[in-house]
């Protein structure tokens, strides 16, 4: 389980939910970096990899296009307040909300088995 990181682009408030096991953080709709740049840096982040040296790509998960075109504003120029998308990217689950805001959880790090009342 990984505690320590940076700060993403396009992102505020990068930190982990140590309680939750997730990392939690919401995207500036207001910034330069778009909402799949901004993914895209903070599992760069979180699982260690380089994404300037091809290691991921987000299209591998999801086509970063129609998340754009999902999150961006209404037709008539409103932001979005409802929905949500989720996939996994390198073995995270990553839940993106129309508020901008963004949860990935790491990968398990042992199976899960079902618990017995």
């Amino acid at each position: 389980m990984q505690t320590d990181f940076s700060p993403a682009d396009g992102t505020t408030d990068l930190q982990y939910d140590q309680p939750n096991d997730r990392y939690v953080f919401h995207h500036d709709t207001d910034g330069t970096a778009t909402i799949t740049t901004t993914i895209v840096h903070a599992l760069a982040s979180i699982a260690d990899t380089d994404v300037s040296q091809g290691e991921f790509s987000l299209y591998d998960s999801v086509d970063p296009d129609a998340l754009e075109r999902i999150f961006a504003s209404k037709s008539d120029g409103s932001d979005r307040t409802g929905g949500h998308v989720a996939f996994t990217a390198l073995e995270h689950e990553v839940y993106v909300y129309a508020n901008g805001d963004v949860i990935i959880y790491p990968p398990a790090e042992t199976p899960r088995t079902p618990t017995r009342n």
